[in-house]
């Protein structure tokens, strides 16, 4: 089908599943997950890791599935917060459309700084060259790209999402394989069947393995630009959260029977001065292992900020097209039908922000892009697994409400039940200093600067907490149109 547009709003039919699916699995940065956020399950998880990634797959697919099901009803570029505002009403439909404009919006700013650590980390191992402000002249570049690709057009920026999807995943897939190839044991059902029975290490794990799956919703919204969007998007939750998991499963599997079970707890994270997976590429593709890691990791930066961008962009302009921003973010480039004005602010917020906090954290030991990323990656955690709850609850009210006639109860029921609970776990473990008794989880409390990003989150929602009744006294109209779900007709 041709692409056709409307001068009035984003360009309609541009993409389909392919763009669609790639925008959701960019959005969890394959590589960048399975080489740093799990990497985490593995002081908790051992030798059943991969146990512990099936779990939070499981976790998430509630999640999902529950996304999903609200998505095959309505479409529009407001995404989760208008399935939210639906299902349990205007008010806290606004406070999830508040907490998205946090969250969306710093994905990029997080990968930007990556994107220049890891990239300049390249070009030293590559040609020696190195110098300490590298990588800010990076992430600069990496934000400017991103930028134009987002402005210029959906279908450029989904496609180039892609691409770089399809090479971040064949570099960690290649290196997997070879790594079973190479193992001592290629074999090894103990990784999910542990001989003592005792898995209760494997949902410890869970609970980082959750965030690496943050992301499966980016598809969301592409509402108003996809073909046939109440089909094509709840496919596209679906299947990024099931192949990526299924990706996470196997990256797992081969790294814990090439290293030893044995040796994943206590040498794994440390293992090549923390990072394993550069050392064990290296081991079995003497010179070039490392450097194919590292750049997909450096691919899978540049592919995932590009889909928070446009995730970030498209919530932007629906909540200044019903005026609960100014008005003037709601605008759309005549030529590229894009939100124009939503993609320029996005465009700063990313780079101010990448090279601020770099800035500012920069006496870390961990040094300032790496320090920017995980203080970030603690807000997203927070804010996402609270945006997932209220997704879960919404399905249960939405389809108790406006969807009576098509309520089930298993579907619309049950899954969201188990996804709340899920996500509950995956919130406490973001908030740090909580102790979960049915897993006999003890998770300490947050180190500076990292604790105080919990801080930031409770401020922000403070503040979208006294927005709402005043937009509600000045503006009724506008919060009316939270649940609008423009490209249904």
């Amino acid at each position: 089908m041709a692409s056709s547009t409307d001068s009035r709003g984003l360009e309609r039919n541009a993409i389909g599943l392919t763009e669609v699916l790639f925008q959701s699995i960019t959005h969890m940065a394959p590589a960048v997950a399975t080489a740093l956020s799990i990497g985490l399950a593995t002081t908790l998880a051992g030798g059943i890791t991969p146990l512990a990634v099936v779990f939070a797959l499981i976790a998430c697919l509630f999640s999902a599935y529950s996304m999903s099901e609200l998505a095959r009803h309505m479409s529009s570029a407001g995404g989760m917060y208008t399935y939210v505002t639906r299902g349990l009403g205007s008010f806290v439909g606004w406070l999830m459309a508040w907490a998205f404009t946090l969250a969306e919006p710093v994905v990029p700013a997080a990968l930007f700084g990556a994107f220049g650590f890891f990239g300049a980390s390249f070009i030293t191992e590559l040609i020696g060259f190195s110098n300490e402000w590298l990588w800010l002249v990076l992430a600069v570049l990496c934000g400017l790209t991103v930028w134009l690709l987002t402005y210029r057009g959906i279908q450029i920026s989904t496609r180039t999402g892609v691409v770089l999807g399809l090479i971040e995943i064949g570099i960690f897939l290649v290196v997997s394989l070879l790594l079973v190839v190479n193992a001592p044991q290629p074999i090894n059902t103990a990784v999910f069947i542990p001989p003592d029975g005792n898995i209760q290490p494997a949902f410890q794990g869970m609970v980082f393995c959750i965030l690496a799956f943050v992301g499966f919703e980016a598809a969301a919204p592409l509402g108003e630009e996809t073909r046939e969007p109440r089909s094509t998007i709840p496919r596209a939750i679906i299947l990024s959260c099931l192949l990526i998991g299924l990706f996470y499963i196997f990256c797992y599997y081969a790294a814990t029977v090439y290293f030893g079970p044995d040796k994943m707890k206590s040498d794994f994270l440390g293992f090549n001065e923390g990072n394993p997976w550069a050392g064990m590429a290296n081991n079995i593709l003497p010179t070039i292992g490392s450097l194919l890691v590292t750049f997909a990791i450096v691919n899978s930066c540049l592919a995932n900020s590009n889909a928070g961008a446009i995730a970030s962009t498209r919530s932007i302009f629906s909540l200044g097209r019903a005026g609960l921003l100014p008005r003037a973010l709601g605008a759309v480039h005549p030529t590229y039908q894009t939100p124009s004005l939503a993609t320029h602010v996005q465009g700063v917020i990313g780079i101010v922000l990448a090279v601020g906090l770099g800035l500012l954290f920069n006496g870390y030991s961990s040094g300032g892009p790496i320090t920017t990323y995980g203080f970030i990656g603690v807000m997203l955690g927070l804010l996402f697994a609270a945006m997932y709850i209220a997704v879960n609850a919404a399905a249960i009210g939405y389809f108790l409400g406006p969807a009576r006639s098509d309520f089930n109860v298993v579907k619309h029921l049950v899954v969201p039940i188990f996804g709340i609970l899920a996500m509950i776990v995956g919130f406490l473990s973001a908030l740090g200093g909580i102790s979960i008794p049915i897993l006999g989880v003890d998770i300490p409390a947050l180190p500076e600067p990292y604790n105080y990003a919990p801080l930031v989150v409770g401020i922000w929602m403070l503040i979208g907490l006294v927005a709402f009744f005043v937009l509600r006294s000045r503006s009724p109209e506008a919060i009316g149109q939270l649940g609008a779900a423009v490209a249904e007709g």
